[in-house]
């Protein structure tokens, strides 16, 4: 604060600023993408917007912690002297508001996240969240923990308040605008130039102000009382068309415990052939289409035993283990998701496994391996077409297969119908490989 205390300080300057851009972004993107995500042709750009729209959030939640903590240890600008009384209390109701509403607004959407649950669909929707892609956001602690009919209704609950005030905010956000306006304008008395470093300061603050009259008191007591009674209306469950409500108490049943991690089953060597697997040399690629959208991701950490020859098709084998943690899409978001319960888990099922103990020629250096494939708790067979190209001693093996993955239970929770990610996954594997020894 200066000497004359007639403007706010750099820091509470810097910080009304960058809150109020992060929130005038926020309307039109929370309009926009609650339409979009509801048609395929802007659906991805949609599933984008509300990425930036959380990350937006939480930069808001921090910000106001950090504003609110300055604003207690730091007084502002005194009001002009001439103020109104009523005037003044509007003043400080309006910021009260606006502190709560900055921190409730992330809060709810935090929680309508974390509960997992799309109330524009009624069903489950489990997405990971991440702050601007630069580090995972966790889920508030226990939601996930609670029964899915409470789940939901949190979820609603959440989504209800967090609309209605948003348009609270609107309204607020068009009021502070307006007075801000009228004192720079009409008063003339320099208010706005607390707030905008270069603007022309006013009439000198003072502490003498005159106390308001009974009757500009009971104004401002209205207007906090419309402030609390919006908050009430805020907190109300919040339904759709058509979209019934759980109403009734659903009685929590026991979380099972982490099921133990499967434990890899001793490989029994082939009799063919042994190679040795070039890791920086090969790869294990997927793809699919997220949001309307395609993408492709890779495994960053697996390893493989393969025993093979073209004339010891009875004695080869191939044994490959994926640590499935090490999914990589480029995508923070997807990654995070990825690391759920009802996709690969791999805090219970760290690995997944592929083994192959049958081949047939397909003629030329086309092959065919036919084995099973293991993710969590699921086995399901597989059949996998591959080429095998062998030169002084160094083979190249290039194979693609599609695996469905409502077959394979990945996301099945939030999307079994296949409505956001593509139920046929392809996945390419390319491999060089030494003879060894």
């Amino acid at each position: 604060m200066t000497a004359d205390r007639r403007r706010y300080s750099a820091v509470a300057i810097a910080l009304h600023w960058a809150i109020a851009l992060c929130i005038l972004s926020m309307i039109p993107m929370g309009l926009w993408m609650s339409a979009g995500i509801e048609r395929p042709e802007s659906q991805a750009l949609a599933y984008r917007v509300f990425q930036i729209h959380k990350s937006i959030g939480f930069l808001i939640l921090g910000l106001t912690v950090v504003r609110i903590a300055w604003r207690l240890t730091h007084r502002p600008p005194a009001l002009p002297r001439d103020m109104k009384g009523w005037e003044a209390f509007a003043a400080h109701a309006t910021h009260i508001a606006f502190y709560a509403l900055m921190l409730a607004l992330p809060l709810t959407g935090w929680l309508y996240v974390s509960a997992g649950w799309a109330v524009a669909q009624d069903r489950a929707l489990e997405v990971a969240t991440s702050w601007f892609g630069l580090f995972p956001i966790p889920h508030l602690p226990g939601v996930a923990d609670l029964p899915t009919g409470v789940k939901r209704a949190l979820a609603f609950q959440a989504m209800g308040a967090h609309s209605l005030m948003a348009w609270g905010a609107t309204a607020l956000i068009v009021l502070h605008v307006a007075a801000a306006l009228k004192h720079q304008f009409v008063d003339r008395d320099g208010v706005l130039s607390q707030m905008i470093p270069g603007l022309k300061g006013g009439h000198a603050a003072g502490a003498d102000r005159p106390r308001a009259p009974w009757a500009e008191r009971a104004v401002g007591v209205g207007l906090v009382a419309v402030i609390a009674a919006a908050g009430a209306i805020a907190g109300r469950p919040y339904a759709q068309p058509g979209l019934p409500m759980t109403h009734q108490a659903e009685t929590a049943t026991p979380k099972p415990a982490t099921p133990p991690a499967v434990p890899e089953a001793a490989v029994t060597p082939g009799t063919a052939a042994a190679w040795t697997i070039d890791s920086a040399a090969s790869l294990i690629e997927f793809s699919g289409t997220h949001a309307g959208a395609p993408f492709k991701g890779r495994f960053d950490r697996w390893r493989g035993q393969v025993w093979f020859d073209p004339a010891d098709l009875a004695g080869s084998k191939a044994v490959v283990t994926v640590e499935t943690a090490s999914a990589r899409t480029g995508d923070p978001t997807q990654e995070g998701s990825l690391q759920g319960a009802e996709w690969f888990d791999p805090a219970a099922y760290p690995t997944a496994r592929f083994e192959a103990d049958r081949f047939r020629a397909l003629g030329g250096d086309r092959y065919e391996a036919t084995g099973t494939l293991r993710i969590k708790t699921t086995t399901v067979p597989v059949v996998l077409p591959f080429t095998f190209v062998e030169k002084d001693g160094v083979a190249t093996v290039d194979g693609r297969l599609e695996l469905d993955r409502t077959a394979l239970d990945l996301g099945m929770a939030s999307d079994a119908t296949a409505d956001w990610v593509s139920r046929t996954i392809p996945v390419r594997i390319r491999v060089t490989a030494h003879r060894a020894g």
